[in-house]
């Protein structure tokens, strides 16, 4: 949905802009002609913004003409490229679909070699650890496209609401940036207000206002409520993994990021408490001290 909504209509827009700037600049020449006796100085710098588009448009084409030899040499490479990842992409979701199907068997299996290569007490601890890293991502992921799909279709009324425009599109787009944790839907936002900037610059504020008010509604009611403490990790650690999820591995790495770091975050609590409780340390020693 993603792809067949939101790319077409954001090559849609640059092409409308490509259109109307020479509209737009005949109306700033016009518009600065009014002043000429007012203010000559300014009205003659409006009047000096000249924009040569025969010759943009012939750079542009001598461009293309250079890099031409160089793009027909690597077609053949890009078209086995391509070949190369739909093949690898639907073995992928082949080999992924019998590992759902199959997947009570091959935890059964992969116990069995578990306990059997293992000491029980190792195997039994990282059963536990596997076991508390399954129950996050699946709380994690399920949370987070409820959470997106209740945030898309809460933009999508209020959108044709207030009749703004693209409200399928950018509804679609909110929602599926909104799996990404903390920067997610301020993507989507970016994006929208843009195509939106083209249509009417006084819609685009009515959207951005609309978004900050919608986000402050999921952040303080919405999120809570669906994804709740499922992850278990304080905010400033769920930026801090987003950030380095995203820096490292792309929007991947921001999915996976948090209920990974949760699971490491829980693992470090739990050996810690158990490292005080070894040593005997007294808890005045480490809780905040009353003011």
């Amino acid at each position: 949905m993603v792809l067949f909504l939101v790319i077409p209509e954001v090559m849609r827009t640059f092409r409308t802009i490509g259109e109307g700037i020479p509209i737009l600049l005949n109306s700033l020449y016009q518009w600065a002609s009014q002043f000429e006796g007012e203010w000559p100085g300014f009205s003659q710098w409006i009047l000096s913004l000249q924009v040569d588009w025969e010759g943009f448009a012939h750079s542009a084409l001598q461009f293309l003409r250079s890099g031409a030899s160089n793009f027909l040499s690597s077609t053949v490479n890009v078209a086995t490229s391509v070949v190369g990842g739909v093949f690898r992409g639907i073995m992928g979701l082949i080999f992924a679909i019998y590992i759902l199907l199959r997947k009570e068997t091959l935890a059964v299996q992969f116990k069995k070699m578990t306990y059997a290569f293992l000491p029980e007490r190792v195997a039994d601890e990282m059963i536990r650890i596997l076991t508390m890293a399954e129950k996050t991502f699946s709380n994690f992921m399920a949370g987070q496209c409820v959470e997106a799909m209740i945030l898309g279709s809460l933009f999508f009324a209020a959108m044709l609401l207030f009749r703004l425009p693209y409200a399928l599109m950018i509804s679609v787009l909110i929602a599926f940036t909104a799996l990404i944790p903390v920067f997610g839907a301020f993507v989507g936002c970016f994006i929208g207000a843009f195509l939106i900037l083209v249509t009417s610059p006084m819609k685009a504020v009515e959207f951005v206002v609309l978004f900050c008010i919608l986000q402050q509604l999921e952040n303080n009611l919405i999120y809570p409520r669906v994804v709740g403490t499922s992850v278990g990790l304080p905010a400033m650690w769920v930026m801090m993994a987003v950030t380095v999820g995203g820096s490292t591995t792309g929007v991947v790495g921001m999915l996976v990021s948090v209920p990974l770091a949760s699971v490491l975050y829980s693992l470090l609590r739990e050996k810690v408490y158990r490292n005080l409780r070894v040593r005997r340390v007294p808890a005045g020693k480490w809780k905040p001290r009353e003011r």
